[in-house]
């Protein structure tokens, strides 16, 4: 027999526009209780055997009235009920909902089949590995095509903006191509904000999406698995690469092994949903639909200005590097590619130094015609007698 809260959801589902066939499936009944409930207007009205009552009995259609508003969290609906007057315990709340939470919807994402070419999705997971003796953490970018299930990894010791721009491009020089749109999450990396449903990413991200002609996508908010199939091949990797290779000799090292393992490998299995091997999928379907690469590769180089200090040196990174003299406080540009490589730029954008970033360890790094001026120009040095210091008792 159905119960009365069950009838009062029923109605509450109805009013929301669900479907009587989706309603009678969540409850586990027919669709003609569903619609003799409907007809009925409410619970059916006949004697039942009293019952004692307890504090929450008067409170229980605004819980099932908050649980066809898909709350179910037990301790927001207590807080609420006390807002309401309700003074009994936490626990006869939780034990009223427990019984409810089958029908609950599922978290479940009905799976979206893209087109050949139409979207890649890109999330990052994170592992330890040993690097050069050293354990250390790593971040890892995967970048999975929708149709074929093909994808990408790159290593990296951050997972910030230029990071998330050079995993991408090298995605797309490995795939030769370009997919029509990218789906990524809020990381700042692409999503700055949003606000009425609206997105606002990321301006270099649009340069990317500009430069290699897709259209980029956000998740919404708390919907990381609408990326599910990315996602899944961040556990892939992990389960699969990492579980057999922690030793590296280098970041370099460790990406070389991945880029060997996805040929060796991970191109070769064949997928569950599409039951083909992934590469030959992609051959036949999803290369040629691809979009072309640019002519020029996107430039994911971090940017910066610095003031060159007075003894003729920037701050980057920990350590000091020398600029011609001349430039002594001034304002001047960085450029520094992810691979360590730093140029500085003078007044009119053009290359006044350039050196490969070290660590403080090394020391402070001078080219030797950079300072000969100060060296020059450099301010005497008055010596003193020491025997003045000899007359002090």
């Amino acid at each position: 027999m159905l119960r009365r809260e069950d009838a009062l959801m029923i109605l509450r589902k109805r009013q929301q526009g669900m479907y009587i066939k989706d309603i009678a499936a969540q409850l586990g009944c027919s669709e003609r209780t569903v619609r003799r409930v409907i007809r009925r207007g409410g619970p059916a009205t006949g004697r039942r055997p009293a019952a004692r009552g307890s504090k929450l009995d008067p409170f229980k259609a605004r819980i099932d009235a908050m649980l066809a508003d898909e709350i179910w969290n037990a301790e927001v609906i207590f807080q609420a009920l006390k807002r309401h007057g309700y003074t009994g315990g936490r626990t006869i709340v939780q034990d009223y909902i427990r019984p409810k939470r089958v029908l609950q919807p599922s978290k479940a994402t009905v799976r979206f089949e893209t087109p050949p070419g139409r979207q890649l999705q890109h999330d990052w997971g994170q592992t330890e590995v040993e690097l050069a003796g050293q354990r250390q953490r790593v971040h890892v970018a995967v970048n999975t095509l929708g149709s074929s299930r093909r994808f990408h990894v790159y290593a990296a010791a951050r997972e910030d903006a230029e990071h998330t721009y050079e995993s991408l491009v090298r995605a797309f020089e490995h795939f030769g191509g370009v997919a029509a749109e990218v789906l990524v999450d809020n990381q700042r990396a692409a999503v700055l904000a949003r606000s009425a449903g609206e997105v606002r990413f990321n301006p270099r991200f649009l340069d990317l999406a500009g430069h290699y002609g897709f259209t980029p996508r956000a998740c919404r908010p708390y919907r990381a698995r609408t990326k599910g199939k990315t996602e899944r091949m961040v556990g892939y990797v992990k389960d699969h690469f990492f579980a057999l290779h922690r030793r590296f000799d280098s970041l370099e090292h460790l990406n070389r092994c991945l880029e060997h393992w996805l040929a060796e490998v991970a191109d070769q299995r064949v997928h569950g949903t599409h039951g083909e091997g992934v590469a030959e999928r992609f051959a036949r379907e999803e290369a040629p639909a691809l979009q072309p690469l640019p002519p020029r590769r996107f430039d994911t180089a971090y940017r910066f200005q610095r003031i060159a200090g007075w003894d003729g040196y920037v701050h980057v990174e920990g350590n000091r590097y020398s600029v011609p003299d001349h430039f002594c406080g001034e304002r001047v540009s960085c450029r520094l590619t992810l691979d360590g490589q730093l140029t500085v730029y003078g007044r009119a954008d053009e290359p006044i130094a350039h050196h490969v970033l070290t660590d403080a360890g090394a020391g402070w790094q001078c080219q030797p015609d950079h300072h000969q001026r100060l060296w020059r120009e450099s301010v005497p040095v008055e010596v003193r007698d020491l025997r003045v210091y000899e007359e002090v008792a």
